[in-house]
């Protein structure tokens, strides 16, 4: 069922491009980068360091097609467990690793691995320290467990961006076939409504949320 039409309103697409913590195809996140080209859509990418250096070819082409990058930390754990000098060398090794690889720095934008630390006061200030502000999401596709698919995942972001409206933030993932599956009918599902996608750094301020969003039907926080 086509998404009703409304009033122009803004969607950022962001991607956690990390190691993959459960099975995931071959050549998944480059189809997808083909996709989000065929389709002129700019998005905002997380990377994780060591992805970023397992993965240079792919991390250059996310800047080169015009995506934002962000710092995803090197080693993608659970911030809080780690002291204040390992935070600090963990965003550190990340920056360096991503900015080797692509060419571009990283800073402002971070992202803590499974969302753990966005809201500890102790990790947002050694972000903050580092040059940072953290980014949360309004809207989490869910496409991470093995049993979902491309049309659930679609379903879940067109349903959750409708509901929250302008300057919705959308969390994905790189890894996930169930990303690829999504993303076409997204995309045109949410165009149909009025929607522009954009760039983190394409909204305003007060819209970009520290933490995800919590208090509706459509917005769960992401385990991976």
């Amino acid at each position: 069922m086509p998404a009703a039409r409304r009033a122009p309103f803004r969607v950022a697409l962001t991607f956690d491009a990390e190691h993959p913590d459960r099975p995931s195809d071959a050549g998944v996140q480059e189809r997808l980068l083909d996709l989000l080209a065929k389709d002129a859509v700019r998005a905002t990418f997380f990377l994780q360091g060591r992805w970023a250096e397992a993965y240079p070819e792919t991390a250059r082409r996310i800047p080169a097609h015009g995506h934002l990058v962000g710092n995803h930390s090197h080693y993608h754990a659970r911030m809080p467990l780690l002291t204040a000098r390992g935070l600090r060398a963990d965003i550190a090794d990340a920056e360096a690793a991503v900015l080797a690889a692509t060419g571009v720095d990283p800073r402002p934008w971070f992202r803590c691995p499974f969302g753990a630390g966005a809201g500890d006061q102790r990790v947002q200030r050694i972000v903050r320290a580092a040059g940072y502000r953290h980014v949360g999401w309004h809207v989490a596709g869910i496409d991470w467990p093995v049993e979902r698919t491309g049309r659930d995942v679609e379903d879940q972001i067109v349903a959750g961006t409708l509901a929250h409206g302008d300057g919705t933030v959308v969390l994905l993932h790189t890894w996930p076939d169930r990303t690829e599956g999504a993303i076409p009918g997204v995309v045109a599902r949410l165009r149909d409504a009025g929607a522009e996608f954009v760039r983190i750094d394409e909204l305003p301020a007060e819209l970009v949320p520290d933490v995800e969003v919590n208090g509706t039907l459509f917005v769960t926080p992401s385990p991976a």
